[in-house]
């Protein structure tokens, strides 16, 4: 099911460790989560309340959702609204947030793969998680879980400070393609960098003409660009928008499929570029679930996005909705992998 109305870059850190051993049991698969959550996590469950909330045998008596990321990002967002829509909607009992950090993700899925037939545990993710399997190598990927949604796209726009010479992405795209080392581009993160190469590779260049400098999130990335470091930049549009109302950037593009309401940004796509990878976020469970579970937490997803809460979320957050289920989901996601495999692919080549 797919509906449509109108994604934090993965963790930088190298560590990907090895796989849990498999087929735990249910204490020991716990213990490890929340072993690593006290370890280095910050979450608003210690160890101890994670073992006591995963005691319901009922999948709407208590849920855990892991945030595979520090307290502030984009999966944390996600995980703490819809925490808040299901507490003030009374659709899950108790649920709790824990974050759990590292390898763009990798970590935390790496771990939440050893909770098989656990119905009480959900994982957050999105592009940056995926990308993260691809950049560590790890030996956990999507299809090791079971995907019950995407949820919501974030999109990126392309955008050069204020007194930049240029007036649209063509004037941008002319100057980098006659002299690419001379077009130093920025951005928030990962996911920013494999935007900018995907919109290389459609100008006609290649990864290795990217000259990007890496910024540690998208204030690192805004500041790049005003003191000249940097020439432009993609970068989230939640975390750009109010900068370029302020007038202190100007947007060129939008990386989207379609214009978004009350921004007057043409797409990339407008222009002649088919650059749309957007910042997508999806919730997952545990493998080894029987299908009338898996139904019913989709059914508790599906009922969290259509609360005020979750509404009052995407505005303030500026996602757009694109709720994916079933088997359209599993063809979007075999979709996405592929396309961020061939741009890491590039970007490494």
């Amino acid at each position: 099911m797919s509906h449509a109305s109108s994604a934090v870059p993965p963790d930088p850190s190298p560590d990907s460790p090895a796989n849990p051993p498999a087929a735990p049991t249910r204490r020991t698969a716990m213990t490890v989560l929340g072993a690593l959550v006290a370890a280095g996590a910050i979450g608003t469950a210690t160890a101890g309340s994670i073992l006591s909330a995963s005691s319901g045998s009922d999948v709407r008596s208590s849920l855990s959702l892991v945030a595979p990321a520090a307290a502030g990002g984009g999966w944390d967002a996600v995980a703490r609204q819809m925490q808040q829509a299901q507490r003030e909607n009374s659709i899950v009992n108790n649920t709790q947030v824990l974050n759990m950090p590292g390898a763009g993700g990798t970590i935390a899925l790496n771990n939440f793969a050893t909770l098989s037939g656990q119905s009480d545990m959900l994982l957050i993710g999105g592009t940056g998680l995926m990308a993260g399997t691809i950049q560590f190598d790890s030996k956990t990927k999507f299809t090791d879980i079971t995907p019950l949604a995407v949820l919501v796209e974030e999109y990126d726009a392309i955008v050069v400070p204020a007194n930049s010479p240029y007036q649209d992405l063509a004037a941008l795209v002319a100057d980098w393609t006659a002299n690419p080392g001379a077009v130093p581009w920025t951005g928030g993160g990962s996911f920013d960098q494999l935007v900018v190469t995907d919109l290389a590779v459609k100008a006609g260049l290649t990864g290795a003409d990217v000259n990007y400098i890496s910024s540690d999130g998208g204030g690192e990335a805004l500041a790049a660009l005003l003191n000249g470091t940097a020439k432009a930049a993609a970068s989230g549009l939640p975390d750009t928008r109010d900068q370029i109302e302020a007038g202190r950037l100007r947007a060129l593009a939008l990386i989207a499929k379609e214009p978004i309401e009350g921004l007057d940004v043409p797409t990339a796509i407008e222009q002649g570029y088919d650059v749309t990878l957007s910042n997508w976020r999806s919730v997952s469970a545990p493998a080894g679930l029987e299908p009338e579970t898996v139904d019913e937490l989709v059914e508790i997803v599906l009922e969290t996005v259509a609360t005020p809460e979750w509404a009052d979320a995407m505005e303030k957050y500026a996602w757009t909705e694109n709720v994916i289920t079933g088997d359209e989901l599993t063809a979007f996601l075999a979709d996405q992998e592929t396309r961020i495999r061939a741009l890491y692919e590039e970007m490494n080549a």
